[in-house]
This record gives C-alpha cells, sequence and structure tokens, in this order.
C-alpha cells in the first residue's frame, strides 16, 4: 500500500472527523478532513484520493449523493459509509448503489482501520488494472440524446435547455471552440415545438462577407454575374424551423444591420428582388468571443447584441467538467472502435490519468480527434500510455523529454502518475499564481478567471501550497 494514501473523510460531526483523522493519520494515511459535505463534493471532483469515508445522513448533500459522485467521476474510488446503528437497511442500500463497504456507529476503531486499508489497497489494484468499456457509458440528462455530461455545470446547460426548448425565445450560445456549441443548439431544436421543421446551420466566419448576404436571403436570378437561376436562402430554408448562426461575432456591420431588421420585422427581400418574403423562424446564435466587449469596441451593434442575447447560455470548457472526461473518453472510443471496426475494449490506468490531467485547449473536439487516433493506430485491445500522440506526450510524458533521469524508468504505473501529478501541478501553479497577479492577489476574481469556484480555487491553492501575501 502506497505510504501517505489520501482519504477524504466526510462527517458533519467534528469530534467524529478528529477521531477518524487521528487515527487514520497514525496509520499512515493521508487523511482529508471535511464537516461540510458540499465542500467535500468540491474536493471530490478537484482532488485525487485513494478511498472515501463518509456518514450516511448530514444536513445538505447526503452519504448518497457523495456515492453517486464518486461513482460517476472516480467508478475506481471505494466509498465508505458510516450509519447509525440499526440503520441496517440504508447500509444495504449502499451497497447496491456502489459503496465499496459500512460500518455502523459507534464504531471500532480497529474495524474502520482495517475496511479503510482494504478500501486503499482495492483503489490501487484497480488503477493498475486495464479500465473495462463495456458496458456502454453515456450519461446525460432526459430528452438530451447527443451530449454527455454529469458534471453541475452541464447540469445547469441541460436545466436552461429543457426551459427554452419550447420557446421561441433567441439564445445566444458562448463556449470557446470544441466545447459543443453546435450540439447544445440542435437539442434545444429537438427539444421545441419546431422538432419536426427543418434546423439549418450557417457558420458566419466560413462565408466571405460578399456573399453572406445571398447565403442568408437567397437571390433572384441575374441578381449578379453568375447568378443563372433563383435561389432561396438559410431564413427560407428555416422556415418555421431553426436557423443556427455559427460564430455570429464575425458577421459585418452592414450585414449586422440586414440581420437587425429580419429578426424586427420577421421579412427580407432576396438579393435583386423586389417582392417582400415573411418568415417565421426561431434564432439560435453562438460565438467563442465576448460580445459584450465586441460591442464596447464597435465591432458589434449594441440593438443586435441586446436582440440575440435574450437567452444567454454559458457552455463549460472540458477544463471545468474534468468529472465529464471519464465518460466521454469511454464513449468515444466505443464509437470509434466500433466505426473503425478495431478490437478495443479497455484502457491503461496511466493512459486514462494523463487523459484526465491534460489541459484541452481544442476542448471536446480535440479529446474526440485523439481518440480517434490512438483507438485506429492502436496494436492491442488496451489502449496504453505509448499510445498517446506526441501533442500530448510533453505535458504528461515529461521522461521522455529530459525531464527525468533514463535510470528511473518509468515501468511502474505509479511513478508516471506520480510524474503526471507533479508536472499537474506545475502548471496548476503557474497558472493560479498568474491570476492572483492580475488580480491583485484577489482570490474570487482570479477563481472567475480560471473557471473555478471560490472555493475551489482556495482548495487547490491549499494542496500545491500557495499562500496569498
Amino acid at each position: 500500500m502506497s505510504s501517505g494514501a489520501r482519504v477524504l473523510v466526510v462527517d458533519d460531526e467534528k469530534n467524529i472527523t478528529l477521531v477518524i483523522q487521528a487515527m487514520l493519520q497514525k496509520a499512515g494515511f493521508d487523511p482529508v478532513v471535511f464537516n461540510d459535505p458540499k465542500l467535500a463534493l468540491e474536493a471530490l471532483e478537484e482532488e485525487e484520493f485513494l478511498a472515501v469515508v463518509t456518514d450516511l445522513y448530514m444536513p445538505g448533500p447526503g452519504g448518497m449523493e457523495i456515492l453517486a459522485r464518486a461513482k460517476t467521476t472516480h467508478p475506481e474510488l471505494p466509498v465508505v459509509v458510516i450509519t447509525a446503528f440499526g440503520s441496517v437497511e440504508s447500509a444495504v442500500q449502499a451497497l447496491k448503489s456502489g459503496a465499496f463497504d459500512f460500518i455502523t456507529k459507534p464504531f471500532d476503531q480497529t474495524e474502520l482501520l482495517n475496511v479503510v486499508t482494504k478500501a486503499v489497497q482495492t483503489c490501487e489494484a484497480r488503477r493498475r488494472e486495464p479500465i473495462a468499456l463495456l458496458p456502454e457509458v453515456v450519461v446525460s440528462a432526459p430528452g438530451i440524446s447527443s451530449i454527455i455530461g454529469a458534471s453541475a455545470p452541464m447540469q445547469d446547460v441541460f436545466k436552461v435547455i429543457a426551459k427554452i426548448a419550447p420557446s421561441s425565445s433567441t439564445a445566444m450560445i458562448y463556449g470557446e471552440s470544441g466545447t459543443g456549441k453546435e450540439l447544445v443548439a440542435m437539442e434545444i431544436h429537438r427539444n421545441s415545438l419546431r422538432a419536426r421543421k427543418p434546423f439549418v446551420k450557417i457558420n458566419c466566419a466560413a462565408i466571405p462577407a460578399m456573399l453572406i448576404e445571398s447565403e442568408l436571403f437567397g437571390y433572384e436570378r441575374g441578381a449578379f454575374t453568375g447568378a443563372v437561376t433563383s435561389k432561396p436562402g438559410r431564413f427560407e430554408l428555416a422556415h418555421e424551423g431553426t436557423l443556427f448562426l455559427d460564430e455570429v461575432a464575425e458577421m459585418p456591420l452592414e450585414m449586422q444591420v440586414k440581420l437587425l431588421r429580419v429578426l424586427q420585422e420577421q421579412e427580407f427581400t432576396r438579393v435583386g428582388g423586389l417582392s417582400t418574403i415573411r418568415v417565421d423562424v426561431r434564432i439560435i446564435t453562438a460565438t467563442n468571443k465576448d460580445l459584450e466587449g465586441e460591442v464596447r469596441s464597435g465591432r458589434f451593434r449594441e440593438d443586435l447584441f441586446y436582440r440575440l442575447n435574450v437567452v444567454p447560455i454559458r457552455l463549460p470548457s472540458l477544463r471545468e467538467r474534468r468529472e465529464d472526461i471519464d465518460a466521454l473518453v469511454r464513449y468515444f472510443i466505443q464509437q470509434f472502435a466500433e466505426k473503425l471496426k478495431v478490437k478495443v475494449t479497455s484502457i491503461e490506468p496511466a493512459c486514462f490519468e494523463a487523459l484526465r490531467a491534460y489541459a484541452w485547449p481544442g476542448n471536446i473536439r480535440q479529446l474526440e480527434n485523439v481518440l480517434e487516433r490512438m483507438v485506429l493506430m492502436a496494436d492491442e485491445p488496451v489502449l496504453r500510455v505509448q499510445d498517446l500522440p506526441e501533442e500530448i506526450r510533453p505535458a504528461h510524458l515529461p521522461l521522455l523529454h529530459g525531464a527525468g533521469t533514463p535510470e528511473a524508468g518509468i515501468d511502474e504505473p505509479a511513478s508516471f502518475k506520480e510524474i503526471v501529478r507533479q508536472r499537474t501541478q506545475s502548471v496548476e501553479r503557474e497558472l493560479i499564481e498568474k491570476a492572483l497577479e492580475e488580480t491583485g492577489g484577489n482570490v474570487t476574481r482570479a477563481a472567475e478567471k480560471l473557471g473555478l469556484s471560490r472555493k475551489g480555487l482556495q482548495l487547490k491553492m491549499r494542496e500545491i501550497g500557495i499562500r496569498r501575501g
């Protein structure tokens, strides 16, 4: 068993946690103790543990919720639940839900220590074994079929989709490239009253400024050189359905004026045409830019911004929803193995750890592309560390680039995991210190810049030893 194995301990009774903390420390463990289960859930998402010990009944999130979150984000993590004497039915329910074991209060210290030791050893063994991908794991929300996400930020997105889908309100989706903005737009349409009508999309950044008007509104025969026939535009094609304007911030100012008129009057004229065409179209837009900043700089019309920004939806980056990476990795591997007719059935824990720790600047799109390449090039049914592509290896395999000694080797999975942990902490330290410097040491503002909660940033600062002032 690893020396100093980290164990998450959660109980709203401070005296209980003090006893467990002292007992585990004496036995060589590194207990991380919380009396507030909400803070424990944050730590569970942002830190690494080899076991969890939690009381079953607590104010706020209870032990069953902690168990459910652990099974979703870290399936290999054993959870030991503590129940009051006589609550055998609750303990059985916890075991059915995936708990590793249970202990009743008042507990025997030797018994608790034995159970925790066994849990840690089990976790270490699980992390050495290849992780089977089947049965298929897809976590989403009722009515959502194309988006995977059990994390709190994604559950918030799903709630907004469910709330606004039945209406015809205009929605603006904000998010970095590769976060799945088009999928969100499609789900809004698919869950709307317009679902049987067309979903039409156009990427405003991919069409030259001189052509975007004819693409949106269509043109009449003879309107310009080469217009040998009349052609309907995207607005006509989307009549009674949904029009998705991707990268709307790239639309030229002169075109923004015409778009605003269509939104206000629900009518337009084809390029070179005379007759007015009326349409009933729901507009959903998306951008990876700060549109309010674009308005302040004069690159985007303020009146159009307010027309489009009726319901803003902020899509988190993959860095902000790391707990979803496991399900996404499993899903993509299964999909590509089937599509490419390749027999890949499991993934090495160290490889999984590297995928979890990577920053993913290209978000889900980058993760999808990487996994397609790995599945296609795999020589064995198990994806291993050596299958990671070169663009990921510099961040996660420093030994291959002179960051360690050849003699040390990386034969043991724990060695690789330690390398990943150290490198990840180095990157996190650099980002956090930069954010604190830019905000004058203001933790709240620094957390906003990093896409973390204030408490999440405080936990991370404590973990890697950053002190203010």
